[in-house]
Parts: structure tokens; C-alpha cells; sequence
């Protein structure tokens, strides 16, 4: 455990044979933790709106539950990025792993549809730090390769929503109520294994007596803001593309999951050996600027995608737009705060983040129902535009 605890961002690490900085040993129990953390994630969510209708929710009622978790995490990532500045980053994953648990068994045992309530705020709390992973990646990481490892990160994700799916269509074969405690199962070990397993990365505490400015400068809410408009279009369309998908393709559930299973895995690719090659060549910025202009292309597309020839240019555009932005943002967050304010930063850009996760599916659901199917990926692609455009734009100095 000792040695574990000296990884750090001090240093220079000696470079392997293919030229690449291998990343701090750390970093990967991070990733691990973090990957077995999303698949508990990916067991729920595709099986959760179902198991509530058996409670009587209706297909609103289903729509708030899936809000209540993303509004959870809207409220609860500042706090807990903060609270890991200044107790350290360990003791909030932690919590945020039994957290997991806790809710995944309310959840499972529920018999009432309020518990379900009870479940997903939890559940959504404990997501909020996701951002204190993220801040304990750049703890452990050099600043010129966070890139690189908040997209190896990302691949996590992907992973986690791979295999998530899939372990809980099997374990649901034996019940409707099992998915759930195999999820909280796979939390609690997690947790269990990650209190011997998992560093210690944040050693420069900040505390009262140190009194740093105000995290919120005026680029993070740029940056924020920008991240909230392209994850507001990119959640808009995963609210939207079954529909769309049934509707001009006449594809099923099993059809629309396999397709969804391929983005998660294009995803992993992008994020694990794209981004960085990409961002030697363009640069953080340069990168986001990219991804960006990529989804919007890819919305616009899929607008008006009704043949499979122009639908999967469309998703792949799409896919590596939103596998270059994701990682990049979030780079570009942690390099313009102090090591003692990463976390609140983090925690500030996940809280937008969960914002545009009920903005965005709210906003395409109400154009694709009344207005039409192009209406919400050509509002989308506008939007996606506009984020260019945001973060191009520089402040002249007076």
C-alpha cells in the first residue's frame, strides 16, 4: 500500500519501447475501479424502465426516474469534488462504491415505486463521483498525458456498458428482481477490494487556512457550458434513436441494442487509441474543436439518414466526435485549476453534465413528437455549432 501511495505526478517516467510514457501503476487500479463501478451502472439502466412498470409507472413516471439519478448527480458532484480537495479522493470512491451497493439492494428488494425513487437519488449521488476518479487520474498523470488517460478512462465506460447489458439480460433470466443484486454485488466487492487495492492520490490537501480564488473563472463556465451543450445533443439523441430506428428502419429491441452495443464499442476504441495520436497532432483544444465538428456532421446526417449506407457514416462521425470531446474537456478542466481545486472543478463540469443528461432527452423527445424525426439531430447539430463557436471565441483584452 505504501508504495502505491507515492505514485504521483512528480517526476519523469522513462518512456517503453513503443515511444509512449507508460501511466502510473495507479492509475490503472483507478481504471478498473471505475470500469467495475459502470458496469453495475449498465446492468440497471437498460432493464430499469421495464422492472418499474411492474410497480405501475407509467412512460413519464419512467422518464422521472432516470431524471431523479442525473439530478442527484447534478447536486451532488460539486459537493462531493470539493469535500475530496480536502479529505482526499479515496474516502469519497469509497463511499460512492457502497453507496452503489446500497441502492442497487433498495432497488432490487423494492415493493413500492417510491423506493424506486429511493434507489435511483442514491444510486445518483453516489455517480457524482465519477469526477473524484477523474481528479484522482490527474493526481497520478503528468498534466501532457491527461488526455491520453481520461481517454483510456473513457474506454472504461465503454467497457463497463459492454459487459453491463449483457451480464444483467442473464441474470434477469432467473428473475426480475436478480439483475439488481448482482449489481449491488458487484459494487460492495468492488468497494471491498478497492479499500486494500486503491491509492491514496491526493496528498495536497486544501484546507480553510488556504483560502484559493473561487474555482469558478470565467473559462470553466466557458468550458462547462460548452460541455453542457454537446452532451445535451449527444443525450438527445440517445433518447431518440430507437424511435427513429424503428421508424425508418423497423428495427426491434434486439436490433437497436445491437446497434447501441457497437457504438459502446466504437467508443472504446476512439478513447483508447485515437485520442491520443489526435491530440499530438491538434492539441487539447484542437481535439475538442474536432470532436465537435464531428457531431454535428453526424446529427446532421442522421436527420435525414434513411438508408443504412448514409445511417452508419452518420453513427461512426458521431462516435468519433463524442469519443474525442469527452476525454479532451476534461483535460482542458483540469488544466486551468491548482491541484487542491481539481476536484470541486471536476465535480462543477459533472453537474452540468447531469444538467444536459435531463435537458438534452427532454428537448428531442418534444421536437421528434411534435415536429418530426429530423427536428431534434438538425437542433442537435445546431446546437453542437454553437458549442464550436463558444469555445472559439477569445475575450479581447480591454
Amino acid at each position: 500500500m505504501a508504495r502505491l501511495n507515492v505514485v504521483s505526478n512528480r517526476g519523469t517516467a522513462l518512456k517503453d519501447g513503443s515511444g509512449k510514457t507508460p501511466l502510473p501503476r495507479g492509475f490503472w487500479i483507478i481504471w478498473t475501479t471505475v470500469a467495475l463501478d459502470l458496469v453495475g451502472f449498465g446492468i440497471v439502466a437498460p432493464i430499469l424502465g421495464v422492472y418499474a412498470e411492474r410497480f405501475g409507472a407509467n412512460a413519464f413516471t419512467v422518464g422521472l426516474l432516470f431524471a431523479s439519478y442525473s439530478l442527484a448527480q447534478f447536486v451532488g458532484a460539486p459537493l462531493l469534488g470539493r469535500l475530496s480537495d480536502r479529505v482526499g479522493r479515496k474516502p469519497i470512491i469509497l463511499m460512492s462504491l457502497f453507496g452503489t451497493a446500497i441502492a442497487s439492494v433498495i432497488t432490487g428488494a423494492a415493493g413500492v415505486l417510491w423506493l424506486l425513487f429511493v434507489g435511483r437519488i442514491i444510486d445518483g449521488a453516489s455517480g457524482s463521483s465519477v469526477s473524484v476518479a477523474q481528479a484522482s487520474v490527474a493526481d497520478v498523470v503528468p498534466g501532457k498525458d491527461h488526455a491520453r488517460a481520461f481517454g483510456l478512462l473513457g474506454a472504461a465506460f465503454g467497457v463497463g456498458f459492454v459487459l453491463g447489458p449483457a451480464l444483467g439480460a442473464l441474470s434477469a433470466l432467473r428473475g426480475p428482481h436478480l439483475p439488481f443484486y448482482v449489481a449491488g454485488a458487484v459494487a460492495f466487492i468492488n468497494g471491498c477490494v478497492a479499500v486494500v487495492r486503491l491509492p491514496e492520490t491526493h496528498h495536497e490537501r486544501r484546507t480553510k487556512q488556504d483560502a484559493p480564488k473561487s474555482v469558478h473563472s470565467r473559462e470553466l463556465w466557458r468550458l462547462v457550458t460548452v460541455a453542457f451543450i454537446a452532451i445535451a445533443a449527444f443525450s438527445g439523441f440517445e433518447a431518440t434513436f430507437a424511435l427513429l430506428a424503428k421508424s425508418r428502419f423497423d428495427l426491434g429491441e434486439a436490433g437497436i441494442a445491437v446497434v447501441f452495443v457497437c457504438i459502446g464499442l466504437a467508443l472504446v476504441l476512439v478513447q483508447g487509441g485515437v485520442v491520443r495520436p489526435v491530440g499530438a497532432r491538434l492539441g487539447v483544444r484542437g481535439s475538442v474543436s474536432a470532436g465537435l465538428a464531428f457531431n454535428a456532421v453526424g446529427l446532421a446526417v442522421l436527420a435525414f439518414a434513411d438508408h443504412w449506407a448514409v445511417l452508419v457514416p452518420g453513427l461512426l462521425l458521431l462516435t468519433v466526435g463524442q469519443g474525442l470531446t469527452a476525454p479532451n474537456f476534461t483535460a482542458m478542466v483540469t488544466g486551468g485549476v491548482s491541484p487542491q481545486q481539481r476536484g470541486e472543478a471536476l465535480g462543477f463540469q459533472q453537474s452540468g453534465s447531469a444538467l444536459a443528461r435531463v435537458v438534452g432527452p427532454a428537448l428531442a423527445g418534444f421536437l421528434f413528437h411534435h415536429i418530426g424525426i429530423p427536428a431534434p439531430y438538425l437542433v442537435a447539430a445546431a446546437l453542437c455549432g454553437l458549442g464550436l463557436a463558444t469555445l472559439s471565441w477569445e475575450r479581447r483584452p480591454a
